[in-house]
């Protein structure tokens, strides 16, 4: 991240909790230091994942500002309850902490950039304090317009589509974060309310640009969406933050040894875990496709409760008989360094966005699984850009069933042999350089943005 002049005015950024709120967070700082823009980026700790951890201690002490957030009686909540969200909760009943925080910056506070999870309760007390917030929301464009109108809507009906904009964007129930179908859940109440307060922001971030989905931004900023709706900001893809050069992990050395375009990468990122009959289904699968591969394993919500080995899940011989033409690792990678190699070709993914414009930077074909939450909506958008196929029948973790390792190798094999696929998500990846590029849609966007910071 680039030095910048300690006595501008400066830019507050608060992300909520998991790796798919902060990892954009990181990347927005860093992109508005290389602008020149004074930043901090507010850390609460301690984080519930031990990636979360990781990232913020590789980031410079003089980004870093902590966060004071008051204790969660866990009691008030059921006991099943997902600790990100009970963090996310937490954070948003500290928002009256902030007005006294700001009093304590030097330099002065210019603005605000929150996490869409937050919103509800951050807006009313940023706007107290007269200072311009504006919301990063760290999904797509087109979970920002379900989240737009969601709290406006009767009660879909099963079965149904929920339009949004007379159209432009269907969305079937089928595909809606199962928590919302509880109004009682705490994610359901967190997103109604964090819906209804995007008026009240100066803005709307969104990592996505142009071209990966242009109707739904344009119908978003056309008040197609929702009449009021403050400006929607296309930004990405954010790219990665610039790092000293790591030794090669024992992942990377494998990759180096295969042929170019001939591995399948697969991960479902840092909250989404299978069940064991599902990993060894998947295990299958990937062995009798006969294609080559790069598997991490995961079969725990939470990184710091992964305490079943490999082994154990596969069986003891799985590695052995795959060893010629894969590999299989538990320890967490960077992904958009492994994206960005020359011998990966296909990306098996739960579709978590950070992913998804990761694979679009790098022009990878993706195999969508989703697996929970916002998912099957950005699986959508894969499948409508052309960066990858989605198998839509394929079950996600509200639903009961296995897919079969037949299944699974099928579709393998046919988006690592599909060459049509293979051009259209190059051509996304031109289409993801275009947008950054000087002069380019997100480009011109984040100029327009830097001055109203």
């Amino acid at each position: 991240m680039s030095s910048i002049d300690t006595n501008l005015p400066r830019v507050l950024l608060l992300p909520s909790s998991g790796m798919g709120h902060l990892v954009p967070f990181v990347r927005l700082a860093s992109a508005l230091s290389d602008r020149r823009i004074s930043v901090s980026l507010l850390a609460v700790r301690p984080t519930i994942s031990a990636a979360e951890s990781v990232l913020l201690s590789s980031l410079p002490s003089s980004l870093l500002l902590d966060f004071p957030i008051k204790p969660l009686d866990p009691s008030l909540f059921p006991p099943s309850s997902d600790p990100f969200f009970l963090q996310m909760e937490a954070l948003r009943r500290s928002a009256d902490q902030l007005p006294s925080f700001i009093s304590t910056c030097s330099p002065p506070v210019s603005s605000l950039i929150i996490d869409i999870s937050i919103a509800s309760s951050f807006l009313p007390v940023a706007a107290a304090a007269k200072i311009p917030c504006f919301v990063l929301f760290t999904s797509s464009a087109s979970m920002l317009a379900l989240c737009s109108v969601f709290a406006f809507l009767s009660t879909p009906t099963a079965g149904a589509d929920v339009n949004i904009a007379g159209g432009v964007l269907k969305i079937p129930t089928s595909s809606l974060p199962p928590p919302l179908r509880d109004p009682n859940h705490l994610f359901a109440t967190q997103f109604v309310e964090n819906g209804r307060a995007l008026a009240q922001a100066n803005g709307i971030l969104v990592n996505t640009f142009s071209a990966l989905e242009p109707e739904v931004l344009v119908a978003l900023n056309s008040s197609a969406v929702l009449p009021g709706l403050p400006p929607v900001i296309a930004i990405g893809p954010l790219p990665p933050v610039k790092k000293q050069p790591s030794l090669p992990s024992p992942a990377l050395r494998w990759l180096d040894e295969q042929p170019e375009k001939s591995v399948m990468y697969v991960s479902f990122g840092s909250r989404t875990a299978m069940s064991k009959e599902q990993i060894r289904a998947l295990g299958a699968g990937l062995e009798i496709s006969g294609c080559r591969f790069f598997w991490v394993v995961k079969s725990a919500k939470v990184d710091r409760e992964e305490v079943v080995e490999i082994e154990e899940l596969l069986g003891k011989e799985y590695a052995k008989r795959v060893e010629e033409r894969a590999l299989v690792v538990k320890e967490w990678v960077e992904q958009e360094v492994v994206l960005a190699h020359r011998a990966v070709a296909g990306f098996m993914s739960h579709c978590g966005w950070n992913s998804v414009t990761e694979a679009a930077a790098a022009g990878v074909r993706i195999l969508a699984w989703p697996r929970i939450g916002d998912q099957r909506v950005n699986a959508a958008v894969v499948a409508r850009s052309g960066l990858g196929i989605w198998p839509e029948k394929w079950a996600w973790e509200a639903e009961e069933g296995v897919v079969a390792a037949e299944e699974i190798a099928v579709k393998v094999r046919e988006v690592m042999g599909d060459e049509r696929v293979a051009e259209t998500a190059a051509q996304v990846r031109a289409e993801a350089a275009a947008a950054v590029q000087e002069g380019g849609s997100s480009d011109q966007t984040c100029r327009n943005l830097l001055k109203k910071l």
